[in-house]
């Protein structure tokens, strides 16, 4: 909040607003429920988006890997972006993980997706004795884990413990939030809304008291300056 004109009312609105809404809630919808500028309302959003935080712990128990590409849907893109082998073109990948046991998520951007940054990724944020569960994609293999994964390509889902269904299903909320709220993510803002969805889906089993608090205490030591954002 340094150096913001905005009033606190303004600001306890608004992350009230964005946490309790899903799907997200876009510029427009902002400024007009707030009494703001579109261009305020667009930069407030994003500040408030810097306090949604992943939790610093390793995952362990059992944790669910999945990718997801974000870019709008192939029928309204052109020929040369839409897929062409693994992943689309045009679109920007993002990897995530869940915990079963905690329900807590993570997800990042990443500039591609190929084996030595999913086992960074994994190395980094999963315990040695965690049994991870994916896909059968290329890219999971050579995890260092307990690991299983199951036939996407033969329609198989579930296999005893077996799936990634928990992940998808926050990839299902993101995917909704672009093509009804936001109908637009760019490459660059990204993992800001990547941030949004995925501290929403941890802040959720919370009463809304709690997930103020918790959006607060995130908004500690934080500070995105307007010709920063736009930079």
């Amino acid at each position: 909040m340094q150096g913001s004109n905005l009033k606190l009312g303004t600001w306890a609105l608004a992350a009230y607003i964005l946490t309790t809404n899903i799907k997200g809630v876009s510029s427009m919808k902002l400024h007009r429920d707030l009494g703001i500028t579109q261009k305020t309302a667009w930069h407030l959003a994003h500040r408030i988006r810097e306090s949604w935080e992943d939790g610093t712990f390793r995952f362990g128990g059992t944790v669910e890997i999945d990718e997801a590409y974000i870019g709008g849907k192939d029928r309204n893109r052109h020929e040369w972006k839409v897929r062409s082998g693994r992943g689309p073109k045009g679109k920007t990948a993002v990897v995530g993980m869940k915990e079963r046991e905690s329900n807590e998520v993570r997800a990042k951007v990443v500039e591609a997706m190929n084996q030595p940054m999913m086992r960074d990724f994994i190395s980094t944020n999963i315990d040695w004795g965690a049994t991870v569960y994916t896909d059968e994609a290329q890219v999971y293999r050579g995890t260092n884990r307990n690991h299983e994964s199951v036939q996407h390509s033969v329609k198989e889902y579930v296999r005893g413990n077996a799936s990634i269904n928990g992940m998808e299903s926050l990839w299902a909320s993101l995917k909704r939030g672009y093509n009804g709220i936001y109908h637009h993510f760019s490459a660059k803002h990204l993992q800001r809304y990547v941030k949004e969805f995925s501290g929403r889906h941890n802040a959720r089993p919370r009463d809304t008291e709690d997930q103020l608090k918790r959006m607060v205490a995130g908004m500690s030591g934080k500070r995105l300056r307007y010709c920063d954002l736009i930079a």
